[in-house]
């Protein structure tokens, strides 16, 4: 079945919205994020993502990490952070519609946290805040077949992407199909989603704005619990999504540098082998001798091989 929520105007507006940004980030070529920006980018996200559920490392802390640099904390909050960013570095690899890849990605966040990552609980759980019992998740045996139906509706709707990524989120907040790391996975997964579509949104901070309007967030999740309907909550997150696209708007265009350039490439077309005027295709600014002279570089470097000479050359990734 097809989770419940209304498309209100309000929600009509934010998408229209969301789509001109994302045109004009394209438009500007912002969506080839430089290497500096994505990583102070992916640093905000995980730091933040781990804070809304309480964890007490900074982002100058999640940057030593990231560094491999000694960190005086909690061995908890070291290993969450340890965690996380092994799974966003692993972020393009997982598929939106495959459980097993859900369950992957819950298996590296959770791994030495919980007694059994990966997997889906089959016992009854409830969220508490101070001495009140927020919500009650359903009951262990109907967890599975719930989370079934959530993949069900993730493969076979035609609705966009957007919308589905917020249902997605908020239906996982209300399944709570893990014993713990159910909010971290609901934030990831919809990056998961809206990647896909739009690679931009690999490196957009949503959790950092999330974190910032927390308050909110968890007031959103209330009302669409109580009234049984996600609408609340898409309203919500797509109004972050709004935030965090006008933020990186704000982000004067960066030169890409050789570097930028053929990492950007690599993830575009994997292994497969291709020319240099596929290459140009994919970076329509640059000229002819400034795509021969990355390529040639790549090539020195041990990055690319090359096949062939003249008109025949074709390169491929190593």
């Amino acid at each position: 079945m097809k989770p419940p929520y209304d498309i209100t105007d309000n929600i009509l507006k934010l998408i229209v919205s969301i789509s001109e940004k994302i045109g004009a980030i394209n438009a500007t070529h912002l969506q080839r994020v430089p290497a500096t920006l994505r990583k102070a980018n992916r640093i905000k996200t995980i730091q933040s993502s781990l804070e809304i559920e309480g964890n007490t490392l900074s982002e100058e802390q999640v940057t030593a990490i990231l560094n491999n640099k000694r960190v005086l904390a909690p061995q908890k909050d070291i290993l969450e952070v340890m965690n996380a960013i092994k799974l966003y570095d692993s972020l393009p690899g997982f598929k939106s519609v495959s459980q097993a890849s859900f369950l992957k990605a819950h298996r590296i966040l959770m791994s030495g946290l919980v007694a059994s990552p990966g997997t889906l609980r089959n016992r009854a759980v409830g969220i508490v805040k101070g001495a009140k019992v927020t919500h009650v998740a359903p009951p262990g045996p109907m967890v599975k077949s719930l989370v079934n139906d959530l993949f069900t509706y993730l493969k076979n709707t035609d609705e966009l992407a957007l919308i589905k990524s917020c249902v997605f989120h908020n239906e996982i907040e209300f399944i709570h199909p893990f014993m713990d790391g159910n909010g971290r996975m609901g934030r990831f997964w919809q990056t998961v989603i809206l990647m896909e579509q739009y690679p931009v949104f690999e490196f957009l901070p949503i959790e950092h704005i999330v974190k910032k309007r927390q308050t909110d967030y968890y007031k959103a999740l209330g009302i669409a619990d109580k009234t049984g309907k996600s609408t609340v909550f898409i309203e919500f997150m797509l109004s972050v999504i709004e935030e965090a696209l006008d933020e990186l708007a704000e982000v004067r265009p960066v030169k890409l540098t050789v570097n930028d350039r053929i990492a950007g490439f690599q993830k575009a077309i994997g292994s497969a082998t291709f020319t240099r005027k596929d290459y140009m295709k994919h970076y329509t600014e640059l000229s002819a001798a400034t795509a021969s002279r990355d390529l040639k570089a790549a090539v020195d470097e041990n990055v690319l091989k090359m096949y062939g000479e003249k008109n025949t050359t074709v390169y491929q990734f190593v």
